[in-house]
């Protein structure tokens, strides 16, 4: 089909190969504080060595084939939809819900509740406002588009319209797509218009990571984008529930935000036949080298927990019919991106022998709809769900014009409203909250006396996998770059990953040093206060302190919004606080062996850094101990360290208990949480080794 598509072509090669090598930057690298140009190469490094993991191992479609379900299972658990929420009342695992969602008849959700609130009759097309709840009490507003007179009996194919983002206030963004609705239900489609979370008439948040400074979204596994994709299989069981739609004859599509759920749902769901993503994805060398990621909000990310090459998650719509449209002079899908992608996609789907049925748009400007895009994206559709490849000569019908106040809709948006009143929005509804119920906190109860090892093992086997999984068995010793003194040293913990490590002149020099006491530094504080830890250093300690990267001499740029340091690492399946762990781990080894392994090292750390020490405790067996001051004892506390999908398993009590028999001291006051721990360390039979000292 690529001949079909002329013009396309013509426009690709205007463009040449150097937009491949050299990618469309968004915005200039920072540059402000030293740490910048260090770690932005390692997130190059590392962005690099996935990137070209793309169908590693697999040379035929029975490769592929075999390699898919666990790919479909780690699909749905980086959406934050393996396990399904709690509140669900049809809990289950990802291979459940991917089955339940290409088998109609094998499903049991929870029950949609679809409600019409109000319909509007036009000339040849009727529109429904109407609400399911994608799951009890996270409500989903919608249009629905429905030609006026079917036949009896008749089931008509039928388009999923997923939004960008198109802010519409009180109406709901779904009212500044109301033309594709139209045109749909005009040409004999039953078209589905759905608002999305933040920009519905219920207002939730995408922006949590990007601005508003949730950062325990990386340890509970939420993103946005599992909910909207959510939101999107319960409109395709809307949908083929109605008896005049076809249930073999779905197609979703959208621009944008619209675009990226395209992918998502189409994905996820194997009963969207024709998936049509309009400007709705660029791949992991664009985000992140190129600082793409900057341009978008978090309904745009899963959290790549298993590091995959971005434009695998548009593998899985194949064989399937995929039209990939996108614009020439968009900032935040560039070309270079775009020519990637297609370029895999297609290689992917000749493995099927189905290279008919993936196809590329290219169209001249920014990021917006224009006639060619409508145009091709209503005859794709038309020519997989109708076989009917004729040219759309009419897709300029009924446009939403103008802008600001002097924007005309074909439809008064306020009639558009599924919700007229604010009094009718549901007191219960759970959108504006869901990032707190969505994904469901681990529950780990403290093991029975005798079990302790193997509950241990359980957990660590977890966290290994979905939280610190890039960790090899052990972690290195660090190596000495340079001694700016002898008491200052510059280390290298990882390659291109500097940090210092000097010895305390806060306290005096000890010659025949009993114990080294490692202080990690805190990254939220210009300086570290060592005042506590005069209680608690005794007779014989040699103290030192770390600074992990990003802290002290090697700081980056933060910025609020857009966080590109710290979103870009979740993008790579792991975190900044991951990677501090790492340091300090590396930093401990290596004072294990400057001092030729003879002298125990104990872990020091205050409020969020003693969450690090604890888990560089975790892995590192070398590690004697911790010795902690007032630490945040939960990832959902904003003071914590925050590591991808930890809570999914455990909490910062059970990564304590997990330390035993090895000594642990926690000054300030825990309460429950800590005698959570105690009650471990008992049943690892090592009680007298966990002191809590509330002073």
């Amino acid at each position: 089909m690529r001949s079909y598509y002329f013009a396309t072509l013509l426009c690709v090669l205007c463009f040449g190969v150097g937009s491949m090598t050299e990618g469309q930057e968004y915005g200039a690298a920072d540059r402000g504080q030293p740490g910048d140009e260090m770690i932005q190469q390692y997130l190059n490094r590392v962005t690099q060595q996935i990137h070209e993991r793309f169908l590693e191992n697999v040379q035929s479609v029975e490769d592929w084939k075999k390699v898919r379900p666990a790919y479909e299972d780690e699909y749905f658990y980086m959406l934050g939809l393996s396990p399904m929420p709690e509140e669900s009342p049809s809990t289950r695992s990802a291979s459940g819900l991917r089955a339940q969602a290409s088998r109609a008849q094998a499903r049991d959700p929870s029950p949609l509740h679809a409600t019409v609130t109000g319909t509007l009759e036009r000339d040849d097309y009727v529109v429904d406002m109407l609400h399911y709840q994608s799951w009890p009490r996270l409500y989903v507003t919608a249009n629905l588009y429905r030609p006026k007179n079917v036949g009896e009996g008749q089931r008509l194919p039928a388009v999923l319209y997923v939004c960008g983002h198109s802010p519409r206030g009180r109406n709901g963004n779904k009212t500044a797509y109301q033309s594709h609705g139209i045109w749909f239900a005009r040409h004999g489609y039953v078209c589905l218009v759905l608002d999305t979370l933040q920009l519905g008439e219920i207002s939730a948040i995408h922006h949590g990571t990007y601005r508003e400074g949730r950062w325990w979204w990386h340890s509970r596994g939420y993103t946005p984008a599992g909910v909207e994709c959510l939101n999107g299989i319960r409109g395709i069981d809307y949908l083929i529930s109605r008896p005049d739609v076809d249930p073999e004859r779905i197609a979703v599509t959208g621009i944008s935000g619209g675009g990226a759920a395209t992918f998502w749902i189409a994905a996820a769901d194997e009963r969207a036949k024709v998936a049509v993503p309009v400007s709705g994805m660029a791949d992991l060398m664009s985000y992140g080298p190129n600082r793409v990621i900057n341009g978008h909000c978090d309904c745009m990310f899963l959290y790549n927990t298993f590091e995959w090459p971005w434009t695998r998650i548009a593998s899985l719509i194949a064989p399937r019919a995929l039209l990939f449209v996108n614009s020439d002079n968009d900032s935040i899908f560039p070309m270079d991106a775009n020519q990637r992608v297609i370029n895999r996609l297609e290689r992917l789907y000749s493995l099927y022998g189905a290279g008919d049925f993936v196809d590329s748009v290219v169209s001249i400007g920014g990021h917006a709809y224009r006639q060619d895009i409508r145009q091709a994206a209503f005859r794709f559709i038309n020519m997989h769900l109708k076989n009917d490849a004729r040219v759309v000569t009419d897709s300029e019908v009924d446009l939403v014009t103008d802008s600001g106040n002097d924007q005309r809709h074909p439809i008064e948006p306020e009639k558009l409203r599924v919700f007229p009143k604010d009094s009718d929005i549901p007191a219960d509804e759970l959108n504006t909250t869901i990032d707190q119920h969505f994904v469901p906190l681990a529950r780990v109860e403290p093991p029975r006396q005798g079990d302790y090892e193997a509950w241990r093992a359980a957990l660590l086997q977890e966290l290994h996998r979905v939280a610190f999984r890039y960790f090899p068995d052990r972690i290195p010793p660090a190596r000495l770059l340079n001694e700016t003194t002898p008491d200052d040293l510059r280390l290298e913990s990882e390659p291109g990953i500097e940090v210092r490590l000097r010895r305390a002149a806060e306290f005096e020099q000890v010659k025949d040093a009993k114990h080294i006491l490692m202080v990690v530094e805190n990254a939220d504080s210009s300086e570290t206060s060592l005042d506590w830890l005069r209680q608690v250093r005794e007779q014989g300690d040699c103290v030192y302190v770390c600074a992990p990267r990003g802290v002290g001499p090697t700081q980056w740029t933060r910025k609020n919004p857009p966080n590109y340091v710290e979103r870009s690492h979740v993008l790579l399946g792991r975190t900044v606080d991951t990677g501090r762990v790492w340091d300090v781990i590396a930093c401990a080894r290596y004072l294990h062996d400057k001092y030729g392994g003879r002298i125990p090292v104990y872990l020091v750390g205050e409020g969020s850094a003693g969450v690090l020490a604890v888990y560089a405790a975790l892995w590192e067996p070398q590690i004697a101990g911790v010795i902690l001051n007032k630490p945040p004892l939960s990832h959902m506390n904003t003071e914590a360290p925050q590591f991808l999908n930890v809570l999914r398993v455990c909490d910062v009590p059970d990564v304590l208990g997990m330390l035993a028999p090895r000594p642990v001291t926690v000054y300030g006051d825990g309460g429950d949480a800590l005698e959570k721990v105690a009650e471990i360390f008992a049943a690892a039979g090592a009680s007298k080794n966990f002191v809590r000292n509330q002073k």
